[in-house]
């Protein structure tokens, strides 16, 4: 980078767009109904504007490093920028949902470069003992953009209409078009160069990520194997990436370059992330649906549920990237695990009467949680990379990350489907005609009805109905509960492989 540009312009010139690309992965699922009726589309066909832009943001992520050494750092990014904000303009414009799901696409192939590319930027930018203030720069576009979006784009589909969640895009992309042009400069290791193409890497990462992310994010929907379409995409998937493992090892000019996995600290690190990110994701997707499932939230409300904890990893995040340098980054994330454990702790004890600061608290104590984590996990898998490997590691690295995600995503709403259908069954075993009568709630609108005029046998089913209401709230809340509990202690068996990584002294 230029010497005489000010890394801090450099941090808010790379956190722009990257926030812009991570806030539209979560800002259109608010939106979706107002697609679908927009566009005349079908539930299946709408997710697929989610789907596809996820599946080409997942293909393109582990080739960012490669395609800016192709292209040069500097140009490709300006052209991921421009392309992700012409193509939101063209989704803004989309007249039928087969051209929405096209204009995805392109969308998710101009912005699942921009996270790798922002994150070696800022690494090469700041020095090395400021890794940590970087990697808080970077972690403020990352994790702050899935607690915004969905409240953003409930907001702006409430007061506006579904295609200012795409347009909302183009000023932004505008301004960092400019930016970059002004600020960012290619070091002499990055700049482009003449790489024979790897076309088999090539094809058999796209094939391999793009269905592993189509079966992630339809398997439950589509009750996993037993969809012969999830089992040939994950057949395919699995081939694909073990015969891209194959080639990228012996090939002169490899796409991803999986000898970066010799250095321990990353190898344990991005171990580490994947499996952090199936609890984080997993628990960041929990709240919205049960508060707005089990109890009556609008989708802004849920958004001011999840809002407070963005806030709280706001500001926690940079205090956390100072820390980094007075304490051993292991420790910081151990301590980050641990709150963000009770803080899982406490959610599982949620019900049916709880009230909205109830709610939020728990999620204040796992923002910071999750700042006290995040940061340093970057740090300490990241920092101890030379800088000309750096694009590639990057890529990697937010590979497994956004891998992770998708995969908590996926656990996440198969264990709340599954503890809800077990919850139920047993509940159930106890709603008989012959014990109805005894539960308070039944009898009492009974009486009711009967003192009303209705028929005795007509009471007592409406007596009955209210009861199973109630049964299938209970069911999902205990689901809740039990999926809860589950993430705090996967959460805190994470704490094993952080403790073998080793900082690097600078």
């Amino acid at each position: 980078m230029a010497a005489q540009v000010n890394k801090w312009v450099v941090g808010l010139t790379v956190m722009i767009p990257t926030l812009m690309v991570v806030v539209d992965t979560s800002v259109v699922n608010v939106a979706l109904d107002h697609i679908r009726g927009s566009l005349s589309a079908g539930i299946e066909e709408t997710t697929w504007s989610i789907t596809s832009y996820l599946a080409a943001n997942a293909v393109v992520i582990p080739m960012a490093g490669w395609l800016a050494r192709i292209f040069g750092r500097k140009r490709y990014l300006i052209f991921s920028i421009v392309l992700f904000t012409l193509s939101s303009l063209l989704c803004g414009l989309s007249w039928s949902i087969e051209s929405l799901i096209f204009f995805r696409v392109l969308q998710g192939l101009g912005g699942g470069a921009l996270q790798p590319l922002s994150q070696a930027i800022l690494l090469e930018t700041f020095p090395p003992k400021q890794h940590g203030i970087a990697m808080a720069v970077f972690g403020v576009g990352v994790m702050f953009g899935p607690i915004i979006g969905p409240f953003l784009g409930g907001w702006i589909t409430d007061n506006w209409s579904w295609h200012w969640v795409f347009f909302i895009n183009i000023p932004i992309g505008i301004f960092s078009v400019l930016m970059c042009l002004i600020v960012i400069t290619d070091p002499d290791y990055v700049k482009k160069a003449l790489v024979k193409i790897d076309y088999w890497g090539l094809m058999l990462l796209g094939l391999g990520v793009g269905c592993l992310q189509m079966v992630l994010d339809r398997g439950q929907s589509q009750d996993w194997f037993a969809s012969p379409s999830i089992t040939w995409l994950t057949v395919i998937s699995v081939i694909a990436l073990a015969f891209f493992i194959v080639v990228e090892l012996f090939a002169e000019h490899p796409i991803v370059d999986l000898r970066e996995f010799r250095n321990p600290s990353f190898a344990l690190g991005n171990v580490a992330v994947f499996f952090i990110m199936v609890n984080l994701f997993g628990n960041l997707i929990l709240p919205p649906i049960y508060v707005q499932t089990l109890m009556g939230y609008t989708a802004i409300l849920a958004g001011m549920v999840i809002m407070p904890g963005g806030i709280a990893s706001l500001f926690a995040m940079p205090v956390v990237g100072r820390l980094i340098n007075v304490f051993n980054p292991k420790y910081i994330i151990v301590f980050g695990i641990l709150i963000m454990v009770f803080a899982a702790h406490l959610m599982s004890q949620f019900s049916l009467q709880a009230d909205f600061m109830t709610i939020v608290q728990p999620r204040i104590i796992f923002g910071v949680g999750m700042a006290c984590m995040f940061i340093p996990l970057m740090t300490l898998t990241l920092s101890s990379i030379p800088k000309e490997e750096m694009g590639n590691a990057t890529s990697i690295f937010n590979l497994l990350r956004n891998l992770g995600g998708s995969v908590g995503v996926a656990f996440v709403t198969t264990m709340l489907s599954r503890r809800y259908q077990f919850h139920h069954a047993r509940l159930a075993e106890h709603m008989s005609p012959f014990e109805l009568p005894y539960y308070t709630g039944s009898h009492q609108v009974s009486q009711y009805l009967i003192y009303k005029g209705f028929d005795g046998s007509i009471a007592d089913h409406a007596g009955a109905g209210v009861i199973y209401e109630q049964l299938i709230r209970q069911a999902h809340m205990m689901a809740f509960n039990d999926v809860y509990h589950l993430i705090s202690i996967m959460m805190l068996t994470m704490i094993i492989p952080v403790m073998f990584m080793r900082a690097t002294k600078h």
